[in-house]
């Protein structure tokens, strides 16, 4: 069958048709998406404004036009933390019923993670034993850890790469004051949640997942993504540590001329570059290993083991 799944984000709006049965792995058909950025139109009250709601229904009606066109049987619309957490989120998800008939799920962020982890652990198998899985969002950081397809340990930090330029970095290039502190921020945010994870012990495997983790390994050397989704892609955090005060003396246009970074994401490459920074060093990560399956195909692969057979 042909699915498509429609993911509001904090970044973007993205439809992704795929064939998929049951036991299979899911192959990519068609993808469709427009970057809105909603974790940068929330207002100073916390909520998405009336241009954006707009934008972000008329995107919506898009989506469906491509799923359509595509051919897909069913649409699995969900949304995350842009949405979640917008004041006016209620009233957001009714109008897009209302004029798209789309019924959005918004996932917590819990589910994210664990969705995520779910879609990591089916890409690498169980020959990977003990997983830490991250995954930088434009809205949140989900961090989670096991041995299993459900994970041991799953939480969701308000750390995402949008959010965090837009609240805190207001410079291009952003003031040192405010990278420091930003440092800071998500240091001790970070380090709340290590010890839930160091208990379980240590991991034989750490991956990343997301746009911000496959553009810095990208510009820490990896390979292209027309090489194939099969190339092992690495970020090591000597690398890492040796980008972001470069990042930081970079204005957004300067960073988008860099290997793999897109106009549209430049301007949060540097607070995803330090949130990356201080996982991997808090965490004890020399390298990681990056995933090129996400929460889209773990929401996929949720719903295909749901079907009977």
């Amino acid at each position: 069958m042909r699915l498509g799944v429609l993911d509001v984000g904090s970044n973007t709006v993205h439809l992704l048709a795929v064939d998929a049965h049951r036991g299979a792995r899911p192959l990519p058909a068609h993808s469709h998406k427009a970057e809105l950025r909603l974790a940068e139109l929330l207002d100073a009250d916390g909520a998405i404004g009336p241009e954006g709601v707009d934008r972000l229904v008329a995107t919506i009606a898009d989506a469906l036009q491509a799923a359509e066109d595509k051919g897909c049987e069913a649409v699995l619309p969900f949304a995350t933390s842009a949405v979640r957490e917008a004041t006016n989120a209620d009233q957001v998800l009714g109008r897009v019923k209302s004029e798209t008939g789309v019924d959005l799920e918004v996932l917590t962020g819990e589910q994210e993670a664990r969705l995520t982890f779910l879609a990591a652990r089916r890409w690498f198998g169980w020959s990977s034993g003990k997983l830490l899985v991250l995954d930088i969002g434009g809205g949140s950081l989900e961090i989670a850890y096991g041995m299993d397809e459900e994970p041991d340990a799953a939480v969701s930090l308000p750390l995402g790469a949008g959010r965090l330029t837009a609240g805190r970095l207001p410079g291009d290039p952003p003031d040192p004051i405010d990278v420091k502190a930003l440092r800071r921020h998500v240091r001790a945010e970070i380090a709340r949640t290590v010890g839930e994870f160091a208990r379980l012990g240590t991991p034989d495997h750490v991956v990343a997942t997301s746009k911000t983790f496959k553009q810095l390994a990208r510009i820490a050397g990896a390979a292209r993504s027309a090489e194939g989704l099969y190339v092992q892609r690495e970020l090591s955090r000597a690398s890492l540590e040796e980008w972001v005060p470069r990042l930081a003396t970079m204005n957004a246009l300067q960073r988008a001329a860099l290997p793999g970074v897109s106009e549209g994401r430049s301007s949060q490459l540097l607070a995803g570059a330090l949130v990356a920074e201080a996982a991997m060093d808090l965490f004890g990560v020399e390298t990681l290993e990056i995933c090129p399956w996400a929460l889209r195909e773990g929401v996929i692969l949720r719903r295909l083991d749901q079907l009977t057979v």
